[in-house]
């Protein structure tokens, strides 16, 4: 079970964001990823907590940001209820989506896990529910993902397995990349690891998500 914490940064200007103490770990029925966040002073700011099936689809979702929370699954699409601060107004939301991302790392490793690719040069396009802080609004994006290549590094503890993906906003066309081991996120923009207690978990394999509905070759 990895325990770690992440810095998120603005990708363009690198102001300090966040940081975000996490932990996660595989299951016999998926994934699951739970973190506090705390602001460049020290306060508390938020907080995410992901389930994952062993098909990568989110089964369950609960986002926290500015006393905003957001609540959300995978349900003739994707479905959440955001509710304001005061707890008084609660508006659904339903999209034709295939997941949620937002600004922590665990939607990268969610989106991964969601399209397992192989190395070749085509991509995959999907989309997503993003939830944008600082109050969780909710915003259909479409991506096309890319694993360039897969590579082994020597560490003390073994042979650490790094996915490399080219992630692209199909709105602007801005490409970035994205480095994955197992089940953390080494780097992609405005995300660093700062300290990892354990190494990464290494995902079984299982059934390829697909089918109707699903992510379709860009």
């Amino acid at each position: 079970m990895p325990r770690g914490r992440y810095s998120l940064h603005d990708p363009h200007d690198h102001t300090p964001l966040a940081e975000e103490h996490f932990h996660c770990a595989p299951g016999p029925s998926g994934w699951r990823y739970v973190s506090q966040l705390t602001s460049p002073a020290g306060d508390h700011s938020g907080s995410v907590d992901l389930t994952l099936d062993e098909l990568g689809r989110p089964i369950r979702l609960e986002l926290h940001a500015a006393s905003w929370q957001v609540r959300g699954a995978a349900l003739d699409g994707v479905t959440w209820v955001r509710t304001d601060p005061t707890g008084t107004h609660a508006t659904e939301g339903n999209v034709r989506a295939h997941a949620f991302t937002g600004t922590s790392p665990a939607f990268l490793i969610a989106t991964a896990r969601l399209l397992r690719l192989t190395p070749s040069g085509s991509a995959t396009r999907v989309r997503l529910v993003a939830f944008t802080d600082p109050v969780l609004a909710p915003r259909t994006v479409d991506q096309s993902w890319a694993l360039l290549k897969i590579e082994a590094h020597a560490t003390d503890n073994g042979p650490l397995t790094v996915e490399e993906y080219q992630v692209t906003d199909l709105d602007t066309g801005e490409q970035h990349v994205v480095h994955i081991a197992g089940d953390v996120v080494l780097a992609a923009p405005g995300v660093e690891l700062e300290d990892l207690d354990s190494p990464p978990s290494v995902f079984g394999s299982s059934p390829e998500c697909g089918g109707r509905g699903g992510p379709e070759r860009a």
